[in-house]
């Protein structure tokens, strides 16, 4: 079986770096979740609307499209032998679309002052200080409590997010190579 892995972190943390890197390392799709929305956002209909007033305003994307977008995607071929997935689950309710055999979970640290300033510096156009706020926000309220849920799992590994790219991403490589052959799977 392959590994199903989550790289979780507030906005800023650099997790979608690492899980892209992540991800080419292992030879796994990398499933950015934040990208497929701003994809379906482009759209039209009532899903592509739900999806772009989230966006706009800082706010989670309803659970039901979440979950259905996750779905079509890990539904395809190339995750059958596992993928690195991006941005989820973002609240417990997410947790329900998750599936029950993710084999690790990496939590990229970084203080939020710290990611601020990487969010302003990198200027994408979604990215005002309001918003960014306003994530930070739904971070802290509605992702951050998720830590407890894959820590009781045991497959929670909580990285240093501060070294250079490189550092970081050769800490999660060390602890994927590090892990016990009994490793248990969550949830």
């Amino acid at each position: 079986m392959g590994k199903k892995i989550l790289v979780l972190g507030g906005q800023g943390s650099g997790k979608s770096t690492q899980a892209k890197m992540l991800a080419a390392s292992l030879g796994l799709p990398h499933i950015a979740m934040g990208q497929l929305f701003r994809e379906k956002s482009k759209g039209e209909g009532t899903e592509a609307g739900e999806i772009r007033e989230a966006l706009e305003a800082g706010n989670l994307v309803p659970d039901q499209v979440v979950t259905k977008i996750l779905n079509e995607r890990i539904n395809k071929n190339d995750c059958k032998n596992g993928f690195v997935l991006d941005g989820y689950p973002r609240n417990y309710a997410q947790l329900e679309g998750l599936p029950r055999d993710i084999t690790h979970a990496f939590f990229i640290k970084v203080p939020d002052n710290i990611a601020i300033k990487r969010l302003i510096e990198r200027g994408r156009h979604d990215d005002s200080l309001d918003v960014i706020t306003r994530r930070f926000e739904v971070f802290h309220t509605d992702t951050e409590p998720l830590l407890t849920y894959f820590r009781q799992g045991k497959i929670l590994e909580e990285i240093d997010g501060l070294g250079t790219i490189e550092e970081v991403h050769q800490d999660i490589i060390a602890r994927l190579q590090n892990e016990p052959n009994n490793r248990k799977r969550c949830c």
